[in-house]
């Protein structure tokens, strides 16, 4: 765990470097006989690993499409909806062919459909928003929440007290979440008592806001958590809470930290709902194809791969910044 711990700072340092005034950009020689096109990623700013990841992998494919001769490049981090707009309007000022875009907050459906009016190809990276003509690349969040419900009834049976870590401030993608888990809940174990909390995908707040929620419930069986780093907090707090009834939590994103946790705990079934944010190269691979006449699907969806302590090894990767 703390190797991995050192390799994820070690990509955050990077990253800060990189994104230090909010942009990187990279420019390239036109290939022979080749179209130069113009790209832009917006991503959110680095607080989160996950979406360390996302700009960390983004910008590793932009600067290799680049060093072929493909495309010239800008990537830039936002705080919120008001920054990418703005950043947003930048890119298309400077001549953006398409934009890749993980819009992780609200307000963002009328800034990327005019630059679809405008005649920019938009990627959307993650989140489903209410734009015509936007592309997007997703996990396929319906089926991590599926997946979820089979894994806690596989654990723990039909019956029991579980939690929901929800999210709500993560618009669709905690949503479908939540919606799979308990649809596929519905179904196979009509008797399981649900309780629902809101928190964020962060693991100070999974750790604060589990150990409340430890405080008002003696009893619980297990923990649907939507994130990896939530579920590190939440750990944290059942730990120090010395709460041993927990028997399963689940998790998502694939943080090399959190598969290392899986086989520390002898009672607790850690899961995660594989969600790398490596798939943001295929998006980015998307709004090239696109700009070359290529006729490509306009939801491209990455099926979900479960990781516990059976095959966490199978899925380690040193080299990741998450």
């Amino acid at each position: 765990m703390k190797k991995a711990l050192v390799f994820f700072l070690i990509a955050m340092v990077s990253l800060t470097s990189v994104f230090a005034n909010g942009s990187s950009e990279g420019t390239t020689a036109a290939a022979q006989g080749g179209e130069v096109y113009k790209i832009g990623i917006l991503a959110p700013a680095v607080t989160h690993g996950w979406s360390a990841g996302v700009a960390y992998y983004a910008e590793q494919r932009c600067q290799e499409l680049s060093a072929e001769g493909v495309i010239e490049y800008r990537v830039s981090t936002s705080n919120d909806a008001a920054e990418m707009t703005s950043q947003l309007d930048d890119l298309m000022v400077w001549g953006a062919d398409a934009i890749v875009a993980f819009p992780q907050w609200t307000g963002m459906e009328v800034p990327i459909q005019n630059a679809i009016n405008s005649g920019v190809v938009v990627v959307n990276f993650d989140i489903e928003i209410a734009a015509e003509g936007v592309y997007r690349v997703s996990g396929d969040n319906y089926n991590m929440g599926e997946e979820g419900a089979r894994y806690i009834v596989d654990k723990i049976g039909t019956e029991g007290t579980v939690v929901i870590l929800d999210v709500p401030t993560s618009g669709s993608v905690a949503e479908l979440r939540k919606a799979g888990f308990l649809d596929t809940l519905a179904q196979i174990a009509p008797d399981m008592e649900v309780l629902t909390y809101a928190t964020l995908f962060t693991r100070e707040a999974g750790l604060s806001d589990m150990a409340d929620i430890l405080t008002a419930n003696p009893h619980i069986d297990a923990v649907y958590s939507m994130d990896d780093e939530t579920s590190i907090g939440a750990i944290q707090a059942i730990t120090e809470a010395g709460r041993t009834d927990i028997k399963v939590i689940t998790g998502g994103g694939g943080c090399q930290e959190y598969f290392n946790m899986m086989p520390e705990y002898e009672n607790l079934w850690i899961e995660s709902a594989l969600y790398s944010p490596e798939m943001v190269t295929q998006a980015v691979d998307m709004a090239v194809s696109i700009l070359n006449g290529e006729e490509v699907e306009t939801v491209r969806i990455i099926p979900t791969t479960i990781v516990d302590k059976t095959n966490y090894q199978d899925f380690l990767d040193p080299n990741s910044p998450y």
